[in-house]
């Protein structure tokens, strides 16, 4: 994984809202406008947490929860994936795939490892599964991003931490710097990460300035054309 960002970078890059985020990252053509970002099918379930996004390095895991684990004991009894997760730069995204036949049935995250988490400065989770215990994740300023909600734990257990996993159509490593808010998860690729806010910052100026014509008294179609004429940024 490359180093992780100074903490004035990481600060900038909070800054930068999400679909400003994603125009920015499409100037450098380093993946196609499809890609990158996960789908619908996970919303965001604490929307009161804006305007501060989600943004942290993913600690990837897999779990099953509709069916009884193979082995003897219960995840909760088992630190190893804690120990994984310091493993991972902080800020720290959970990052969790049910692979399970019925996603969602169980929740692997709830009110006590919400703040489990938290004490390990782990900011928000994103599952195609669910979680549980609302409340206590909004109080704790923990992010949710999730396919569901569930009021059971059910038969979660873990089945592999650290790997590649894949929510909402995205494929994410661990490591993998995220962001989110309430238009949903996206990745940043580091490579390009100290660049993206001084782009995302000529792009904002320069749609500020089609809003303010559009909404002015001298609009026109000519005006609007010539402004337009000058949004193209490239990176």
């Amino acid at each position: 994984m490359k180093t992780p960002l100074t903490e004035e970078q990481f600060e900038a890059l909070r800054r930068v809202d999400a679909s400003t985020l994603a125009n920015a990252i499409e100037t450098f053509h380093g993946r196609l406008r499809n890609e990158g970002f996960i789908d619908h099918t996970i919303r965001c379930l604490l929307p009161e947490l804006q305007p501060t996004p989600m943004l942290g390095y993913a600690a990837t895991i897999k779990i099953r929860g509709s069916a009884p684990p193979t082995a003897d004991g219960l995840y909760a009894e088992h630190l190893d994936w804690l120990e994984y997760i310091l493993s991972v730069p902080a800020p720290r995204v959970v990052v969790v795939q049910d692979v399970a036949t019925r996603p969602g049935l169980g929740s692997l995250i709830g009110g006590m490892h919400v703040n489990i988490l938290r004490a390990l400065h782990c900011v928000g989770a994103v599952t195609n599964g669910s979680v549980r215990d609302i409340p206590a994740a909004a109080s704790a300023g923990f992010h949710y991003f999730a396919g569901s909600v569930s009021v059971s734990h059910a038969y979660v257990h873990i089945v592999e931490f650290g790997g590649p996993v894949e929510v909402g159509g995205l494929k994410i490593a661990s490591g993998e710097l995220l962001h989110g808010d309430m238009h949903g998860v996206q990745s940043i690729p580091l490579r390009i990460a100290t660049e993206i806010p001084a782009v995302a910052a000529k792009i904002a100026a320069r749609e500020q300035a089609i809003i303010a014509l559009c909404r002015g008294p001298e609009f026109s179609l000519d005006k609007l054309r010539a402004a337009l004429a000058l949004t193209k940024i490239e990176a």
